[in-house]
């Protein structure tokens, strides 16, 4: 990957969140290409969810920058997020149990005809039409998305974020309580969202998820970023010490990799 010659899709740079007194994020500058995955990882309390707020909107950085497409962006709340085609994955989903997968695609910003009426034939074609792309094989378009499998209902909100023109995906835990099969239904998605040149932010405490989808992987310990490694280049030892321990791959000796797994 030849990144010198291009610009990040996404720059954080020396991004600051402190609540009272605890600096939540000190000083953290991290980027994401177009086309790229990012894992996020570390520890309870390390701050990763913190940072990833401050991208979607929810909590404004104390101090810091963000660049989308190399050109300063003030993102003060979720609205402005939007705008710059960054969406956020939670691992909750915020779908509406009780309706099905178009009328969740559309839900807020639902399409009607001339006459005002719900154009349901439309949104269902327009949920055909991404799905068709995403996730080939999902057939319930019919059905409340409560009785759909966790990965079909993991489909659905990525369908969502993808058809309002998300260049950007920030996904929290996308494989947390789901079996193997929908795990693996899940990785087919972000590798095709990735195909198609979207920017994903994967925070996760899996780390098979982090090494089969990540092709760099952030570690945050304590507020900060201790390394950012090209995923071929480390072992899943070297990225476990960075995360318990906060050392980076060169500072980190064979004992201490030994006593991972003591």
């Amino acid at each position: 990957m030849n990144d010198v010659a291009r610009t990040p899709l996404v720059e954080m740079r020396d991004i600051r969140v402190a609540f009272g007194g605890v600096h939540a994020v000190e000083d953290v500058s991290i980027d994401l290409f177009a086309g790229e995955v990012v894992g996020l990882v570390g520890g309870n309390g390390a701050g990763k969810s913190t940072l990833m707020r401050v991208l979607s909107g929810a909590h404004p950085a104390d101090s810091g920058e963000i660049r989308i497409d190399g050109r300063h962006v003030s993102i003060t709340n979720p609205r402005d997020a939007k705008t710059h085609g960054i969406e956020t994955i939670y691992q909750t989903l915020a779908l509406a149990d009780n309706i099905d997968a178009p009328a969740n695609l559309f839900l807020g910003r639902e399409l009607t005809d001339r006459t005002g009426t719900l154009d349901d034939a439309a949104m269902e074609s327009a949920t055909r039409k991404v799905m068709s792309r995403l996730n080939p094989n999902f057939r319930n378009f019919k059905q409340a998305v409560k009785s759909l499998s966790g990965g079909q209902r993991q489909s659905v909100a990525i369908a969502r974020a993808v058809h309002f023109n998300a260049r950007i995906l920030i996904m929290d835990e996308p494989t947390a309580a789901l079996g193997p099969a929908e795990t693996a239904q899940v990785r087919d998605l972000i590798r095709q969202l990735k195909a198609e040149g979207i920017g994903i932010f994967l925070i996760s405490h899996d780390i098979h998820d982090v090494f089969d989808l990540s092709d760099r992987i952030s570690v945050m310990y304590h507020g900060k970023v201790v390394g950012t490694v090209i995923k071929s280049e480390v072992t899943t030892d070297e990225v476990l010490a960075m995360i318990i321990m906060g050392k980076a791959p060169g500072e980190v000796t064979e004992r201490e990799l030994a006593a991972l797994h003591g």
